[in-house]
């Protein structure tokens, strides 16, 4: 893979009718764009609000020629672009979090595994809001200005053979007369490149902020997630779901299945049901159609649309009010979304999953627990809900110092081809020379975290007398020798979106019990917690202020042993370090409103094990206590437990359940003895979880759902993964 990289490091320059791309050959652009274009249809359309793929994470293009320079053979030659990819930004900041960095992994094994996708998505030139923390204020929300013009592998797309001329596409709002409203957005294109750099997935990205656009439509498309209104959320949406047709037909793309990766872009479903009805009643189909007309044209649309839904929580439904809609939406759209999309416990509301759920001709959930879940909401669909469990891009999330020791196993050859290699690993149980070599990659690994932590706190307590920001961490108000991170103990790494439903705070329900069992042992703790609240969400930023509030009681009660420190601003390559550099994973969501959950995946993929409510995709990766430990409540799945109250958030019980369970939990990896133990369970991981929780398994299984016609190579190879696993299958 290396010597085929190396080769072709000057060839990787390539000219299509909209632009000139750098990071594949001109062979294989010609060779995806011809599939994508094929009057076949033989594609996928993948819609997705946010599009998590940070440069600095993982970037074969990137990759290659930092290889390159470092020989000091890069040909003098090489377009301004190869220069761009060494040197300008490393961030693309238009996702917050899981569903986002979700769809960057999918993206990137669909490009490995050679699958016919494009993807739409939204340009947000102020990205996602930017977190500071402040000890006193809690949260601190801010924007962060980014230029794409200025950052690596993002390409305005133009009118063919008009390079000055930039490729825009029209989305039609109403006024309450149903006179149009233009919103106008230029396209821009970013490559999702396989690792070997022969295969890519175009990401079209639509940037509303013009001057052809009103004033208001450029302000909602600022941000993503903005919840400055209701009317912005609509908006929104919008921008998203009217414009993918159009951006299809601008490109000439065919895919004949559309993927809703959840909810937000569904308003494209009205406008696949408004062509239907123009090409069976022409010009006058508004005034012609009948309601039985928009339904049968529906029943048609779904054939063309798989719809996959990503948690069963209420805030994550999109409900809006029917009153938005006038002024914004044309009368007939609103009468197609009267028939389709009425909430059943607020007729005055439209329910946008109701809509999804309602048109299309597959939905997943994203785990088995989460299926039962789903069917237990949506009874009326039971038959058509069906499991596909999320995954993650293994070669993003493996850190080097890990892919280094798997590199040493000769069962392991091919790995970053070939996940699923990855069970037949048994054998590095038993190997001293393997175990060595994975400790002392954990080893470095941690203490790349634990540095990165140390000269954190290091700086905010520099901070505190050159900015009005109070550091969020009590450690940085202690001296530098007293106020630091000790590498050797025990590190849980929590990690996600502050919801409340997710209970941050869980594991210090009660600091007395806590502070005995680690003072009865004298085990020193680190607990290292990141993540946002959504602006609008108080409640979880009320929880941010608790995890800050707490520190210092921890502390002193512990005398020093627990050390919780809160990383501002989480991003991918702080997830990075944290998935492979701390001991255990911690999860303590309410069961069962975690559908799925990404991070304690990502942390398998580097060995870690995993603390976890039996919630989500931990159902299926703990396997009887071999890859980590459980606690909390598990029993049935019952109608009750979807309450987000916070009087029945279980606190009292799972955190009990935690307490129990930490003594063998720091007894294994404290006792020499047990430290082997503990070194099993994370060799399980590999083993066990590894194959299962890929995004290249994932792809295989939504390759189905699609009904693509593959080559038979390739169509061979996702067999083959579906056959490892199959999530739909229970047992």
């Amino acid at each position: 893979m290396t010597t085929t990289k190396r080769a072709c490091a000057e060839d990787l320059l390539a000219t299509g009718p909209h632009g000139r791309f750098f990071g594949v050959s001109q062979e294989c652009f010609d060779r995806v764009w011809r599939t994508l274009t094929a009057p076949e249809g033989n594609s996928t359309t993948y819609v997705t609000m946010e599009i998590g793929a940070d440069r600095d994470v993982y970037h074969p293009i990137k990759k290659l020629l930092q290889e390159a320079a470092a020989r000091e053979d890069l040909a003098a030659d090489l377009p301004p672009e190869a220069g761009r990819f060494l040197s300008g930004p490393s961030k693309i900041p238009i996702y917050s979090g899981g569903l986002g960095v979700l769809a960057g992994d999918t993206l990137k094994s669909f490009a490995d595994c050679h699958i016919p996708v494009v993807a739409v998505s939204l340009l947000y030139r102020r990205g996602y809001f930017s977190q500071l923390v402040d000890m006193n204020l809690g949260q601190v929300v801010w924007s962060r200005e980014w230029k794409p013009e200025e950052t690596p592998g993002l390409y305005l797309l133009h009118q063919p053979g008009r390079p000055t001329e930039p490729l825009t596409v029209e989305v039609d709002f109403h006024d309450r007369d149903d006179q149009p409203i233009k919103a106008v957005a230029r396209l821009w294109m970013k490559m999702e490149v396989s690792c070997n750099l022969d295969f890519f997935v175009p990401e079209l990205l639509l940037d509303y902020d013009q001057p052809q656009s009103p004033d208001w439509i450029r302000k909602a498309s600022h941000q993503l997630y903005d919840s400055s209104s209701e009317a912005s959320k609509v908006i929104q949406r919008r921008l998203l779901g009217a414009a993918v047709l159009p951006a299809m037909r601008a490109l000439g793309l065919t895919s004949k299945t559309i993927h809703l990766n959840e909810q937000h872009g569904v308003i494209l479903v009205l406008s696949l049901i408004s062509e239907i009805l123009h090409r069976q009643l022409g010009d006058n189909y508004r005034q012609q159609a009948s309601d039985q007309d928009i339904l049968a044209a529906a029943e048609q649309a779904a054939r063309h649309v798989v719809y996959t839904i990503h948690t069963p929580v209420k805030a994550g439904h999109d409900r809006f009010p029917h009153a938005l809609y006038h002024g914004l939406e044309h009368s007939f759209l609103r009468r197609i979304l009267h028939l389709l999309a009425l909430d059943e416990q607020d007729s005055t509301a439209y329910n946008f999953t109701a809509l999804a759920m309602r048109v299309n001709r597959a939905t997943n959930s994203v785990s088995r627990l989460h299926r039962e879940v789903t069917q237990a909401q949506f009874p009326q669909f039971r038959e058509r809900i069906s499991a596909i469990t999320n995954g993650v891009h293994h070669l993003t999330w493996i850190s080097d110092a890990k892919a280094a020791a798997y590199d040493t196993v000769p069962e392991l050859a091919n790995w970053r081809l070939e996940p699923c290699v990855f069970n037949r690993a048994g054998k590095a149980l038993n190997s001293k020379k393997f175990r060595r070599s994975f400790t002392e990659a954990w080893r470095q690994d941690t203490s790349i975290l634990v540095a990165y932590l140390n000269g954190m706190l290091s700086r905010h307590r520099h901070q505190r007398v050159s900015t009005w920001i109070d550091p969020p961490n009590y450690l940085s108000y202690l001296g530098e020798s007293e106020g630091r991170l000790d590498g050797q103990a025990f590190t849980f790494g929590f990690a996600r979106r502050f919801s409340t439903y997710k209970r941050a705070d869980l594991v210090f329900e009660d600091l007395d019990r806590l502070a005995e069992i680690l003072l009865a042992s004298r085990w020193p703790v680190n607990f290292i917690y990141a993540g946002k609240a959504h602006p609008a969400d108080e409640p979880g930023k009320v929880l941010i202020k608790s995890i800050i509030d707490i520190q210092e009681e921890l502390y002193r009660k512990t005398q020093g042993l627990a050390r919780l420190v809160f990383v501002p601003d989480y991003d991918m390559s702080v997830a990075k370090m944290m998935v492979a550099g701390c001991h255990a994973w911690l999860n303590s969501p309410k069961r069962p409103l975690e559908a799925s959950g990404t991070s304690g995946m990502k942390a398998a993929m580097n060995g870690i094990p995993n603390v976890s409510i039996m919630d989500g995709w931990w159902v299926e990766g703990y396997h009887d206590g071999k890859t980590g430990w459980k606690f909390g409540y598990e029993g049935p799945v019952k109608a009750e437990l979807l309450s987000e109250n916070p009087s029945e958030l279980l606190y009292r019980e799972d955190a009990a359940s935690f307490y129990e369970m930490l003594p063998d939990l720091l007894g294994t990896f404290y006792h020499p003895e047990g430290l082997d133990q503990y070194l099993d369970r994370c060799l399980n991981n590999l083993i066990l979880n590894c194959p299962i929780f890929n995004t290249h398994r994932m792809a295989a299984e939504y390759v189905e759902r699609y009904q693509l016609l593959l080559p038979a190579e390739i169509e061979e190879r996702m067999r083959k993964f579906r056959a490892l696993y199959q999530s739909d299958l229970d047992g």
